[in-house]
């Protein structure tokens, strides 16, 4: 009989290669659903924190891009954030991967250097790509509204201390929009994260059984025919995840409005989105 310790030492990183290589076929046990839905759980912490870090950075450059007057600028990041707000995530998945699936198999040309693309279609890049360029996109409309609520009396005490330019929105602007958006963009990154659930239902492919949280869970509801137990694990998860996302993002939130009374600062909560 096998030992939860010894079933955490053979799974616990399964999911990234390490460990036991065959999965249970019989007898499951719940330390057994625990752990390899635990370790799927690594994969959809991968994708979330790597789209969410790339994706602040775009964000903020697309809601400069819109606040613009150039229409060079303004049109490309309206119709940016427009197209991949407007259509489902999973439409955006599956439209991703049919695109990659058509570059050449052999790679591409590039001033004589041969390019691979077979591991774009992979789900760590692909689908990293695509929750990497949804979220800037949800992101970036957050900081824009976040960019057009400044007040006017920072602008203009800015403008009478001679600040301007580049060193304003430095020091005045960007602070300013940031402290703004946070508590909106919190809710952003949680759903982020319940996002990642969707890879296992898009085209991308799971490398040598190595898939996230679902796959795991979908793995132990067709063996035992019986889904309430491992996706109710998924879901503990999940929740667990969101509860550090939300400390984290309040030890950022705190930090950004330190300056105000403790009884002015933003507090962050949570308002699921119920449509994508």
């Amino acid at each position: 009989m096998t030992t939860c310790w010894e079933t955490i030492n053979a799974y616990a990183l399964r999911s990234l290669g390490y460990g036991e290589r065959l999965l249970p076929r019989s007898d499951f046990t719940l330390c057994q659903q625990f752990t390899l839905i635990g370790s799927g759980m690594l994969w959809n912490i991968y994708f979330g924190v790597l789209a969410l870090l790339a994706g602040f950075f775009l964000a903020n450059a697309l809601a400069l891009a819109k606040a613009a007057h150039s229409p060079w600028l303004r049109k490309p990041a309206e119709w940016f954030i427009f197209v991949f707000r407007g259509s489902p995530l999973f439409i955006q998945f599956f439209l991703a991967y049919e695109a990659l699936q058509m570059l050449p198999k052999a790679g591409i040309d590039v001033f004589g250097i041969t390019v691979q693309t077979a591991w774009t279609t992979k789900a760590w890049a692909g689908a990293l790509f695509v929750l990497f360029l949804n979220t800037a996109a949800y992101s970036a409309e957050i900081f824009h509204g976040a960019l057009r609520s400044i007040p006017k009396g920072d602008l203009e005490a800015a403008d009478a201390y001679g600040i301007t330019g580049w060193s304003r929105f430095i020091r005045i602007e960007w602070p300013t929009m940031l402290r703004l958006a946070w508590p909106a963009y919190t809710n952003e990154a949680i759903f982020l994260f319940h996002s990642t659930a969707l890879v296992f239902f898009s085209g991308f492919p799971a490398f040598q059984q190595r898939g996230d949280a679902l796959y795991y869970a979908n793995y132990f509801a067709d063996k035992t025919f019986n889904p309430f137990i491992p996706y109710p694990i998924v879901a503990c998860y999940f929740i667990l995840l969101t509860l550090v996302v939300i400390w984290l993002f309040g030890r950022v939130n705190r930090h950004l409005n330190r300056h105000l009374p403790s009884n002015m600062g933003s507090k962050i909560r949570l308002r699921p989105q119920l449509i994508r």
